[in-house]
């Protein structure tokens, strides 16, 4: 069996209107790459066209077929058979960059003699259909670039919208494996938890300097347009939850500081999303499953629930009743005139 440097999972659920362009755009990576075409359940031409793909270059296109799970499953299922060194996650919607993905095969194997890194990260953009409000993520002001170092060597501060994201995530496959990675089938906005659970286990990082994943705005029915959001709120509660329970940041305080300042500023980056797109809802009811969420957390871990709760924004979109909700809102129409997420 071949082994590959690279694994590109992209999970499809009745992708037929756009899947060619994303994959098509992972066959420029060559024959050291790997694509992992997932058929989540699809009741379209998703599977006729990920057939196609499979036998026109069998060196490096797979189909795996499965019962609707949901975006998780699908990765769940491509990990379990990917043979590349690297695995990322490139959602069926979504491309990346023909030159940035040049730039990164070539980094990736000059970093094989070092023995490799268990996260790469790079940039990503919000490629948003009104192309004013497309704009770049990068880290250049947190990390070194184009050479392997550890968490110590962060320098300054990740900005209120910096989090390292799946997009902008590339892990080394037997780490993933090696934590037992394993996402909850139907649960949207899973791609945060997998993201986020490898952290504390990363030693070994690289930075690369460009606009790799182009993450598509816009688009209807997408899970982060605002009115979906509002409906699945429960399911950011619930990721929100699953992270809370994963890694107290606390606990690596010690060993490595500006990983747990890392993994805090995360965890109230979400927390706040939870809190800001279940108060969207501007109902009673909404307000309830905030407060029920921070009761169920502060169960589970007291004095980390109180300072993500009381040391952050997270404090100003709790505050309860119609002036809360009023104050929540204002915030997320702020931000998004900032960073337009979705």
């Amino acid at each position: 069996m071949e082994k590959k440097l690279i694994t590109f999972t992209v999970p499809c659920y009745n992708s037929e209107s756009y899947m060619e362009h994303c994959i098509d755009s992972l066959l420029t990576a060559g024959d050291r790459a790997e694509i992992l075409i997932i058929n989540d359940g699809s009741t379209d031409r998703t599977g006729e066209i990920a057939a196609r793909y499979q036998e026109q270059y069998p060196d490096i296109c797979r189909v795996l077929t499965q019962e609707n799970g949901g975006h998780g499953a699908g990765i769940n299922h491509g990990l379990k058979e990917a043979r590349g060194f690297y695995f990322k996650v490139v959602d069926s919607d979504d491309w990346l960059d023909e030159e940035a993905l040049s730039r990164t095969m070539k980094l990736l194997e000059d970093l094989e003699p070092q023995g490799g890194v268990d996260l790469l990260v790079t940039n990503y953009v919000y490629d948003n259909t009104d192309p004013s409000l497309t704009s770049s993520i990068s880290y250049k002001n947190v990390f070194p670039e184009d050479r392997i170092f550890g968490w110590e060597e962060i320098r300054g501060h990740f900005r209120p919208w910096q989090y390292l994201c799946m997009h902008a995530s590339t892990h080394r496959t037997q780490l993933l494996r090696d934590i037992g990675i394993d996402l909850p089938k139907h649960l949207f906005y899973e791609d945060n938890l997998f993201s986020y659970l490898p952290l504390p286990y990363v030693r070994k990082l690289c930075y690369l300097n460009t606009d790799l994943y182009h993450y598509l705005i816009g688009r209807e029915g997408q899970s982060v347009d605002e009115e979906i959001l509002k409906k699945r709120c429960s399911h950011q509660m619930q990721v929100s939850r699953l992270m809370f329970e994963a890694c107290d940041p606390a606990d690596l305080k010690r060993e490595e500081p500006k990983l747990a300042k890392y993994l805090m500023h995360a965890l109230i980056f979400f927390m706040v999303l939870a809190t800001a797109f279940t108060r969207l809802n501007n109902s009673a009811e909404a307000d309830h499953q905030v407060h029920e969420m921070w009761l169920e957390l502060k169960a589970e871990n007291k004095p980390l629930a109180r300072r993500l709760k009381y040391r952050s924004l997270a404090t100003f979109l709790n505050f309860p009743g119609k002036p809360g909700r009023s104050f929540a809102i204002a915030c997320y129409r702020l931000s998004h005139k900032f960073v337009a997420f979705n």
